[in-house]
C-alpha cells in the first residue's frame, strides 16, 4: 500500500493546484454567470473529473517507475522521480497562474493558442516581458518558493518504497495501473469521458470554469496534430489568393473581400421577405442514403416530399456525422483531417446559425437523443453560440433507450414540448435535432412500424427513422408554432460509404427536404450541398443575413451545380458531371460521372485546380480561424 499512499498524496498535491486555479477564475468571473447559471457550484464537480484525468496520465510514469526499478537503482529511481513531480508540478503551478491572463485575452481557458507561438520564441518572450510581467513575477515567485519547500521535503522521499522486493511492486501494477486507467477514462460507458463532459451548462463561461487548463492545451495538441502543415505536401501548393478567387467563383460568391478576415462574408438578401421572425427547425438524419427512398422504406418521407422542396440531388459533405453537422449548422465544407467539430481551433468564435440568429433575439437549442459528449458536439455547439443542449440526461422516463441513447420518438415528443414552450413565451427558436436509431445495432422499439426483415436491422432503422420525421410533423402540425417555422430533413451522410471507384459519389446521394406553412412544393433536380440546404432554410426565414456559408440558395441565380466530398483523404470536386479528384500524394485526375460510376477521362486542369483550391481555402479557413 505504500505505493498507493505515495502517488495518493501527489494526486491531491495536483488536485489542490487545479482546484485553487478554479476558484480564482470563479471568483473572478462569478457576475458573468451566476445570474443565468443557479448551478454554478457544479463546476467544482465537473471540474473534479477533469481534473481527475488529467492527474491520472501524470501518475503513469511514477507508477511504471515505482513498480519496475530494481533495488539497485533505488537512489536514481528517487531521484528521478523528484525531479519529475518538481518539473509536473511547476508546471501545473505556472499555467494556472497563466490561464488568468490568458482568459483576459482570449476569454477561454489556455488552448492551441497557448502553444502554437511557441515556434516563434523571439516574439513570445517579448511580449511576456512587455505585457505580462506581473503574472511572470507572480508565477516565478510562487514556482520558486514551492519548489524551494518541495526539493527540501521529497529527498529520499521514495527509497523506502524502492526497498521492497521488486516481484511485490511488479504484481502490485495490475491494480493501480487498472485504477490509473479507469482515472483517465473516467467513464464506465463505452465512450471514454473527454473535455465535452464539463460542458454542463448554456453560459460558456462556466463552462470554461468548469475545464482543466493543462487537459485543455493537451486536448487541443493532440486534436490538431499539425495536420495543416500536412495539407499543401499531400495535396499541392496553391497561393491562397488565387485559391480564394477558384472558390469564390465556383460558388457563385464573388463581389467579397477575400483579403479579409472573413473572406467568404457577404449579404444575402431574401426571397421572401416577412416581418414575421420564423423558426427554424433542422431535423439531422443520421444515415439516411437516398437508396432507402421507397414506399416501403420511408412512407413518411414520400407522403411529406408532396408538401415541401424535395432535393433530388443532394450530396453530403463526407462520410461522418461531425461532416454532416459541420455542413448543416455552419455551411462549412469537409476540411482535411479531423472535422471542425472536434478540432481545436473551431471551439469557439466559428460560425453557426445559431451565432447568425442569437443577435435577432433566438433561443438556439441542440437536441440529441445520446450522449452529446460524443464527437465533441456539446463543446463545440456551446462554443459557438447555441444556448442549449438537450441530450440523454435529460429525458424523464423515455419510452426506449437504446446503445446511442433514447429512440428518435423521445426526441420527438421531447424537441416539441420545447418548441411550444419557447413559443408561448413569444421566443423566436433555431434547432438543431440529430436522429441516432439509424445506427448499428439498430435498435428500435416494438410495435412502432411494421418491420420489413426480422430483428434489428437497417432497413427497419430507417423505417423507424421515418416515422420520427411523420410523428415530428404530426404534432408540429397540431401545434400553434407550426405556421411560423420552416423544418428542415436531412441526411449527414450515407449508412455506408463504398465502391470501387476511387470515391464513391452514388454513396453521398442522401435525402433532403424543407417544409412548412407558407412554402411552395417543389422537387429541386439540379445538384445541391448540405451549405445549399442551410442557405435555402435561412432564405426562407424571411430576412436578410450576413454569413460566410459555402453555399447558395437554390432561389439565387448564382446557384452553382457543385459539389465537394471527401472519402477518406480523397477529394471529389463534382460540376456537372465532370469531377476532378484529389489523391494525397498523388496527381489529380479527372473523370465523368456516368451510370452511378466514375469513367477516367482527359485532363480538366482547371477543374483540378479547383478541387486543390477548395482543399486550400478549407485548410486556410480553419487554420487561420477567418470563417466567422
Amino acid at each position: 500500500m505504500q505505493i498507493f499512499v505515495k502517488l495518493f498524496r501527489y494526486y491531491l498535491g495536483m488536485i489542490a493546484i487545479f482546484v485553487i486555479g478554479r476558484l480564482g477564475l470563479f471568483v473572478w468571473q462569478y457576475d458573468r454567470f451566476a445570474a443565468q447559471e443557479p448551478n454554478a457550484y457544479l463546476s467544482f464537480l465537473y471540474g473534479l473529473k477533469i481534473d481527475t484525468m488529467a492527474t491520472s496520465i501524470l501518475l503513469v510514469i511514477p507508477l511504471v517507475v515505482l513498480c519496475f526499478t530494481p533495488k539497485v537503482l533505488s537512489k536514481v529511481a528517487d531521484k528521478f522521480l523528484q525531479i519529475y513531480f518538481l518539473v509536473v508540478y511547476s508546471a501545473l503551478i505556472y499555467i494556472e497562474i497563466a490561464t488568468f491572463p490568458f482568459f483576459a485575452e482570449y476569454d477561454v481557458r489556455p488552448n492551441f493558442k497557448f502553444v502554437e507561438y511557441l515556434a516563434y520564441p523571439k516574439e513570445v518572450i517579448n511580449l511576456i516581458l512587455t505585457d505580462y510581467k506581473v503574472p511572470l513575477v507572480i508565477a516565478l515567485f510562487t514556482i520558486g518558493a514551492f519548489a524551494y519547500v518541495f526539493i527540501k521535503r521529497s529527498k529520499n522521499s521514495f527509497v523506502a518504497v524502492l526497498q521492497m522486493a521488486l516481484w511485490k511492486r511488479a504484481l502490485l501494477f495490475v491494480p493501480f495501473g487498472v485504477l490509473l486507467a479507469l482515472g483517465i477514462r473516467s467513464s464506465l460507458g463505452h465512450r471514454p469521458a473527454n473535455i465535452s463532459d464539463v460542458m454542463f451548462s448554456s453560459n460558456r463561461i462556466i463552462n470554461e470554469v468548469s475545464k482543466n487548463s493543462i487537459y485543455s492545451v493537451g486536448y487541443a495538441i493532440y486534436s490538431n496534430k499539425k495536420f495543416s502543415a500536412k495539407v499543401a505536401k499531400k495535396y499541392g501548393k496553391m497561393d491562397i489568393k488565387e485559391a480564394l478567387s477558384r472558390v469564390s467563383k465556383r460558388l457563385g460568391i464573388e463581389g467579397n473581400d477575400i483579403d479579409s478576415n472573413n473572406p467568404f462574408a457577404r449579404v444575402e438578401k431574401s426571397h421572401f421577405k416577412t416581418d414575421r421572425k420564423k423558426n427554424l427547425v433542422i431535423f439531422l438524419q443520421e444515415s439516411l442514403g437516398y437508396q432507402f427512398v421507397s414506399q416501403e422504406i420511408t412512407p413518411q418521407l414520400l407522403k411529406l416530399k408532396k408538401e415541401g422542396i424535395w432535393f433530388d440531388e443532394l450530396y453530403s459533405n463526407g462520410t461522418r456525422s461531425v461532416r454532416g453537422i459541420a455542413g448543416t449548422t455552419a455551411g462549412f465544407l469537409a476540411v482535411p483531417g479531423k472535422g471542425v467539430v472536434k478540432r481545436s481551433k473551431s471551439q469557439n468564435n466559428f460560425f453557426t446559425f445559431a451565432s447568425l440568429l442569437k443577435p435577432f433575439g433566438y433561443h438556439s437549442m441542440f437536441i440529441y437523443g445520446g450522449e452529446a459528449r460524443f464527437d465533441n458536439m456539446r463543446s463545440w455547439m456551446l462554443g459557438n453560440g447555441f444556448d442549449e443542449v438537450i441530450e440523454q440526461k435529460d429525458y424523464t422516463n423515455p419510452n426506449f433507450v437504446a446503445t446511442w441513447g433514447v429512440s428518435d420518438e423521445d426526441l420527438v415528443i421531447k424537441a416539441n414540448e420545447r418548441f411550444n414552450q419557447l413559443y408561448k413565451q413569444n421566443k423566436p427558436f433555431a434547432t438543431l435535432m440529430f436522429s441516432s436509431s439509424n445506427h448499428k445495432p439498430f435498435e428500435i422499439p416494438d410495435g412502432k412500424i411494421t418491420n420489413i426483415k426480422d430483428g434489428y436491422c437497417v432497413e427497419n432503422a430507417v423505417k423507424f427513422a421515418d416515422y420520427a420525421i411523420g410523428r415530428l410533423i404530426q404534432l408540429a402540425k397540431a401545434s400553434p408554432y407550426y405556421k411560423d417555422t420552416v423544418f428542415v430533413i436531412v441526411s449527414d451522410h450515407n449508412i455506408r460509404v463504398y465502391g470501387k471507384d476511387v470515391v464513391p459519389v452514388d454513396m453521398f446521394h442522401i435525402v433532403g427536404l424543407i417544409l412548412g406553412q407558407d412554402i411552395k412544393p417543389q422537387i429541386y433536380t439540379r445538384q445541391a450541398s448540405q451549405p445549399d440546404i442551410l442557405a435555402t432554410a435561412l432564405d426562407l426565414l424571411g430576412q436578410d443575413f450576413r454569413y460566410p456559408i459555402l453555399g447558395k440558395s437554390i432561389f439565387s441565380d448564382k446557384k452553382a451545380d457543385i459539389n465537394l466530398m471527401q472519402f477518406n483523404e480523397n477529394y471529389a470536386l463534382r460540376v456537372g458531371d465532370s469531377v476532378a479528384v484529389l489523391v494525397p500524394n498523388k496527381k489529380p485526375q479527372t473523370y465523368i460521372y456516368q451510370d452511378k460510376h466514375l469513367i477516367k477521362t482527359k485532363h480538366n486542369k482547371e477543374l483540378q485546380k479547383d478541387a486543390l483550391a477548395f482543399v486550400t481555402v478549407l485548410n486556410y479557413l480553419y487554420d487561420k480561424q477567418k470563417y466567422r
